[in-house]
């Protein structure tokens, strides 16, 4: 569904928002996207187990283990940091991902860099036995593939498609369904400029490009401007946005629309990802820092 984006805004623009978050409660926007087909091809592989991996307050994890749950798969999860084996309870990301039935194994930082190592996959089957391996993120060849459908042949009236980029599948996937006449924008939630190449592992395509402007200091990072503007667009537009990815993502495009960035008459549209179950999570961050905290009412 688009929606548009009601604000007060200069030469003429029009913003929509492709709700994505409503796709499903709980595996929502882009986790619905890039999971469908990897449980449809672990079910073809005749796999019961799904293994993956994620931090504290993963979206990945939580649409996991619910989808796992929901499928009748048992779930893994490699969670970074193993000083959270004790604060399950107080994290509201892993205590729901516990009650669907995920099963956690936490390790260390250090340790978690080796996760695409292929000794490091040997020994978890070792302990585990066998299982469907999803990347940290989800993104693969698979997950690329669902995301080409986000975008339909509604969406053909815009000249520009934005989304937020975490590990690359989802903007991968727009950039390979859109159209010629289309510019894809992405906005980085990580500092960094590696993301072109992952990238482009997925997508070939031309026409796209990564503003790396509005990471607000990196992956997880929020300042209080952004909770005000969060907190704004909420009260104006009644459509909620998470604040590691498309919060950032939204603040960054309407401050380019002010800085004249986009055409007269423009037609924007704004995939919004998902990501909405990690507002608790950033909430009780906030109230620690005795910062304002993000009143979406989710």
């Amino acid at each position: 569904m688009n929606q548009q984006i009601k604000l007060d805004l200069p030469n003429g623009i029009n913003l929509f928002m492709k709700r994505e978050d409503l796709l499903h409660p709980f595996v929502s926007g882009n986790k619905f996207r890039k999971l469908k087909y990897n449980l449809l091809q672990a079910k073809i592989e005749q796999q019961n187990t799904i293994l993956t991996f994620g931090g504290a307050f993963s979206n990945h994890i939580a649409a996991v283990a619910y989808a796992g749950k929901e499928q009748g798969f048992k779930t893994i999860g490699i969670i970074r940091g193993d000083e959270l084996r004790d604060q399950i309870n107080n994290n509201p990301t892993l205590k729901f991902a516990q009650e669907c039935g995920m099963q956690f194994k936490f390790i260390s930082r250090e340790a978690y860099r080796h996760k695409h190592e292929n000794n490091y996959l040997d020994h978890l089957k070792k302990e585990f036995g066998a299982f469907y391996l999803i990347p940290e993120g989800g993104t693969n060849e698979l997950a690329v593939k669902g995301c080409e459908e986000i975008l339909t042949t509604e969406d053909s009236k815009f000249d520009y498609v934005c989304c937020a980029v975490g590990t690359g599948g989802t903007i991968a996937g727009i950039i390979k369904s859109a159209l010629p006449h289309q510019k894809i924008l992405g906005f980085p939630a990580l500092k960094g400029d590696f993301l072109q190449d992952e990238i482009r592992i997925f997508a070939s395509n031309t026409g796209w490009k990564l503003i790396n402007d509005y990471h607000f200091g990196g992956y997880g990072k929020i300042s209080e401007e952004l909770i005000q503007f969060m907190n704004s667009f909420f009260s104006k537009t009644e459509i909620p946005i998470d604040p590691i990815y498309t919060g950032k993502m939204v603040f960054g495009v309407i401050d380019l629309i002010h800085k004249g960035y986009f055409a007269e008459n423009s037609q924007i549209l704004l995939i919004h990802t998902g990501g909405l179950q990690g507002i608790e999570g950033m909430n009780q961050k906030l109230k620690k820092k005795k910062l304002p905290i993000l009143t979406t009412n989710v």
